[in-house]
């Protein structure tokens, strides 16, 4: 089970970023070209949302399971930099980027302005993407 919800993990991630990216530079382009803000750019917005929560579902379980997440708290956590990326700064980071990505697509459909609903999710998704590609754990990262 554990091996497969890390490749589950490893692989989606692949989804997500690809997903963050399109969303983010579909509704930089709107915002940039005045459109109005149609029902086919709230589902754009989908692309980066659906798969960030489904990966953070899995990273949950992963954290639960793996011998590098909760189990891996001790006294030597915050002294190694590997545990203390996969045991607090990958989880906490990234679990931030989805909240963001929740917050960015949920004001984008209660804004009135089209430009500030394209904002709201460029914006969001942007500061979003970055602090997930900031805590990616390259080293593992399958190719």
């Amino acid at each position: 089970m554990y091996t497969g919800i890390l490749h589950l993990h490893s692989y989606l991630a692949y989804v997500v970023l690809l997903g963050l990216t399109i969303s983010f530079v579909y509704a930089l382009i709107g915002a940039l070209t005045n459109r109005e803000f149609t029902e086919k750019d709230r589902k754009f917005g989908l692309f980066g949302l659906i798969p960030a929560h489904i990966q953070l579902l899995a990273g949950i379980v992963l954290y639960i399971i793996s011998p590098l997440g909760i189990s891996n708290f001790g006294d030597h956590t915050m002294a190694d930099a590997t545990s203390r990326l996969y045991a607090l700064e990958h989880p906490l980071i990234n679990i931030i980027a989805v909240v963001l990505i929740t917050i960015g697509f949920s004001k984008s459909k209660k804004i009135a302005p089209a430009r500030s609903r394209f904002r709201s999710v460029y914006v969001f998704y942007g500061i979003a993407l970055i602090l997930i590609l900031s805590r990616i754990p390259w080293a593992a990262w399958p190719h």
